[in-house]
């Protein structure tokens, strides 16, 4: 029987190319499984089609964009999730969706290898690698760009010899990934760090130093998930869509940092994540209003260790999966509404309203009404600082 591996498909020229080149290569029949998490572009029908005329024996197309939303992206909202505070995970989320449907669709068609895109330097290879092994501890890997050498000079000559269906002369000169959650950008005079990015870099957010009127908006969670927009009912994937436009609009979610690879090395990259950042800032804002102050203390921390194991690629870990329960837990009081401003690319705050409140208007006020006992300070001062005054009076002796 012959063996079968499924290819992570994209309808671009690499993956297109590797349809051809793993059957050279391994004498595989190759099944190509093209994942929507909301990157935009082609029609998925033209995909499957193209990757049948590519020479797959067999093309799966997959609509998550609603699961990628649900499953993937409502989590890392509810964990403020930003790799290295600022980065929220926009590559790093969508490839164990895509993992998911790639190991569904190696059992369903008895491959026993699963083959990507990805090269030999960057997270990915990581990502779809670690989460396969995870699912599938039996399945083989493999990534014609890694393994085989596969050069974007060579991947062209192939696609010329062998007239596959897809144009070759057309190259950004940008490495682009897109998905609902937002777009990352890198190489080319990027790579520079010193060069300041320019304006035909972005695409989902306008710039933000183009005067305009600022757009208030209301953002409704129950449980630490959106639930309303201005009042209107939304599912996860519209609120991400509506702030995206809206918050895009206004030049929000604009990144330009030097990260930290799994690999080891150092990377400059230009991420665009507007609905994601109006989001997680809203979120934060209503934690800070709902969630008690040591679990609200002890969770920044699980945040950025959930966070760090996304980014490396052990989305189905133990760890990952433990530190999931502990921020479902977390979230159940987050609550309520958020008012924000959006203008000039900052998503700014100015309201919050909850019914779990943990704000005390009587405690806080400093007006008439106040039932803060403030004698009682006196006393808990004298005890809450006592090692320091009993350490400092032999420190100073």
């Amino acid at each position: 029987m012959t063996e079968r591996v499924v290819l992570a498909y994209s309808g671009g020229l690499d993956t297109s190319v590797c349809i051809g080149w793993i059957a050279e290569e391994t004498g595989a029949e190759v099944i190509a499984v093209a994942v929507d998490v909301g990157q935009g572009g082609e029609d998925l029908d033209v995909i499957r089609k193209r990757a049948l005329a590519c020479g797959a024996v067999e093309a799966e197309v997959a609509d998550a964009k609603d699961e990628f939303a649900d499953e993937y992206c409502l989590p890392a909202i509810k964990a403020n999730a930003l790799y290295m505070d600022r980065y929220p995970l926009v590559s790093a989320l969508s490839r164990p969706t895509i993992v998911k449907h790639l190991v569904a669709a190696a059992r369903k068609h008895g491959a026993t290898t699963v083959a990507h895109g990805c090269t030999g330097k960057g997270n990915d290879q990581v990502r779809f690698e670690a989460g396969i092994s995870s699912l599938a501890p039996d399945l083989k890997c493999i990534a014609p760009v890694r393994d085989y050498a596969m050069t974007r000079d060579k991947a062209i000559a192939f696609c010329e010899e062998n007239n596959l269906p897809i144009a070759t002369t057309k190259k950004s000169p940008y490495s682009i990934d897109q998905n609902v959650f937002g777009r990352a950008v890198e190489t080319g005079f990027l790579e520079d760090i010193w060069n300041a990015p320019i304006e035909d870099v972005y695409d989902y957010t306008s710039n933000p130093a183009t005067p305009r009127d600022a757009d208030e908006v209301i953002i409704t969670f129950r449980e630490g998930a959106p639930v309303a927009i201005d009042g209107k009912p939304v599912t996860v994937l519209q609120a991400i869509q509506q702030l995206n436009e809206r918050a895009g609009a206004q030049g929000i979610g604009r990144i330009d940092m030097v990260e930290d690879r799994l690999v080891g090395i150092k990377s400059r990259e230009i991420y665009e994540a507007p609905g994601a950042i109006a989001l997680i800032t809203a979120h934060q804002e209503l934690e800070n209003v709902t969630v008690e102050r040591e679990l609200a203390r002890y969770k920044r921390q699980v945040e950025q260790r959930w966070s760090e194991l996304v980014y490396d690629g052990l989305w189905f870990s133990p760890l990952k999966r433990a530190l999931d329960g502990f921020i479902a837990e977390a979230n159940q009081q987050v609550s309520g509404d958020i008012r924000m401003t959006l203008h000039g690319g900052r998503a700014v705050v100015t309201g919050r309203r909850s019914e779990q409140s943990l704000y005390d208007f009587n405690l806080a006020t400093y007006d008439t009404g106040d039932t803060f006992d403030q004698s009682l300070s006196k006393g808990f001062i004298e005890i809450f600082g006592m090692s320091s005054k009993i350490a400092a009076k032999r420190d100073l002796a």
